[in-house]
């Protein structure tokens, strides 16, 4: 059957007119002229290391990287602060915070429903609009001039976001959670980085203060030999000082050991959060062997193995969002309005059904002149967003710079560790070469005992580097991400 022309035309018209309305709506909108040009991402030829860093281990650390130490009493404490350190608990409320504010944005664009009650007592005016209620004529169906009115019902609203603004607020709103989430990561990783560098501090320093231990002994036994003839006139009284300003060298430097060794326990009883007694004693162990070692490439995987770079890319993603949102409020909102309830003039006369009412609003904002406010807005959107992206291409350069300096200090270290070795054998050479000369009787046990004074020495220095090594170590692993692992990044695409 074919559709009359009479109709026909009239659809036309009928669309036309919608057509030429919207047209009119979209013309009178205010223009945009502060979108600005966004920050360029940093390119993948920056995101590497010189060909001269490398180690003898290589790969990226594993997500409970500390356990590879294989310390129970490391693995207490790490577990211990992750749980209870201050700083966490921070950085978990605030991704509490987050969710919430995610929460509050999406509700903003859901139906919206209240009941509304009110009871009015009023006096009417008789010179206003309703001038005739101000006259009391019962005959008339006029009781004035007081009334007591009353309104009962149920309110709603909705906002309808077709050019999808809400849509960007609540997309904001998701990455800013998702960035408080990586920075809990980043958190995490800091506190476990920061108990295993004072962890290990502690256990170098009990080493060192067991060598430096056995040095006062000699240095002690020499002064007691040096006073002894130096009484009987054999040695001068020389000698004697020599010696004894020796044994108080060593014992300055136990007196500092010790007082880093508080330095090093306060720290981490603060870092894990324990009250004065509440940081069990920590018995000496070994020093491990090293672990760490560095990928045979970087590239955009450290983008996805650092949480802190994680954290600021979500934070530039939210701002692609924020500058979205800017530009939907140049064009027109809906939204609807309604009502349904009772409202009298008399309250005996509110639930009767001639006190029905019922409103049904549907309601156009089209933003002509604004004083300029939606172009500032979107201008601050543009430039926060190209100042994150600048934020986030110099966190991206720094972290390739910690991985290089620590890789390169590391592979350093390891090579004068194997010096150092080679040279604390060399003079452990010379010590078993006096013990044997003391143990035949071709020298005194004087002469045994200062053999050994060079070997500590040597043997503090060694000490001193395994520390160096593992601090460094463990910095290694702090720039490598410790083993967080984000969905691989894509490419950053400003709006």
């Amino acid at each position: 059957m074919k559709a009359r022309p009479g109709l026909r035309d009239w659809r036309w018209r009928r669309c036309s007119s919608c057509v030429a309305w919207m047209s009119f709506v979209l013309s009178g909108c205010a223009l945009i002229h502060q979108n600005g040009t966004p920050s360029a991402q940093i390119q993948p030829e920056q995101i590497r290391l010189a060909d001269d860093i490398h180690l003898a281990r290589d790969g990226w650390p594993s997500a409970r990287w500390w356990t590879a130490y294989g310390d129970p009493q490391l693995d207490a404490l790490i577990e211990r602060a992750l749980a209870d350190a201050p700083t966490i608990v921070l950085a978990r409320t605030r991704v509490a915070q987050a969710r919430s504010n995610v929460e509050l944005v999406k509700a903003g664009s859901n139906l919206q429903v209240v009941a509304l009650g009110s009871v009015d007592r009023e006096h009417i005016s008789a010179n206003g609009f309703l001038g005739p209620f101000a006259k009391n004529e019962p005959a008339a169906g006029l009781t004035g001039p007081w009334y007591t009115e009353g309104i009962v019902g149920l309110g709603a609203s909705l906002d309808i976001d077709i050019w999808g603004k809400q849509r960007a607020q609540v997309a904001a709103s998701l990455g800013v959670h998702n960035a408080r989430l990586a920075e809990t990561s980043a958190v995490e990783l800091e506190i476990s980085t920061d108990v295993a560098q004072l962890y290990y501090g502690i256990q170098t320093t009990y080493q060192l203060i067991d060598l430096l231990e056995q040095s006062q002994q000699v240095a002690a036994f020499a002064l007691e030999t040096h006073a002894a003839r130096a009484a009987r006139g054999l040695e001068s009284r020389t000698r004697v000082e020599e010696a004894r300003a020796q044994q108080l060298a060593v014992q300055r430097q136990i007196v500092a050991a010790q007082g880093q060794l508080k330095q090093f326990r306060e720290s981490l009883r603060a870092l894990i959060g324990a009250g004065p007694a509440g940081l069990q004693e920590i018995e000496p162990v070994p020093l491990p062997q090293p672990q760490a070692g560095l990928p045979a490439t970087l590239s955009y995987e450290l983008l996805a193995r650092r949480p802190d770079l994680q954290a600021a890319r979500w934070y530039v993603e939210s701002s692609f969002d924020q500058i979205d949102a800017a530009k939907a409020a140049f064009y027109p909102s809906f939204d609807i309005k309604a009502f349904f309830g009772f409202d009298a003039l008399h309250l005996a006369d509110l639930f009767t059904h001639a006190s029905q009412q019922i409103n049904l609003i549907p309601g156009l904002t089209l933003p002509i002149f604004d004083g300029g406010r939606l172009n500032a807005n979107l201008g601050g959107a543009r430039a926060a967003s190209n100042m994150l992206i600048e934020q986030y291409n110099q966190a991206v350069l720094d972290a390739v710079r910690d991985v290089a300096s620590t890789g390169s200090r590391l592979q350093d270290l390891d090579a004068e560790t194997q010096l150092q070795t080679q040279k604390v054998q060399a003079v452990a050479f010379a010590r078993d070469s006096a013990e044997a000369y003391y143990q035949r009787g071709l020298a005194n046990r004087l002469t045994a005992l200062e053999a050994r004074q060079p070997l500590i020495a040597e043997q503090v220095a060694l000490v001193n580097l395994d520390g160096q090594r593992l601090s460094q170590e463990i910095a290694l692993t702090k720039a490598l991400g410790g083993g967080y692992r984000a969905d691989s990044p894509v490419e950053l695409k400003p709006r």
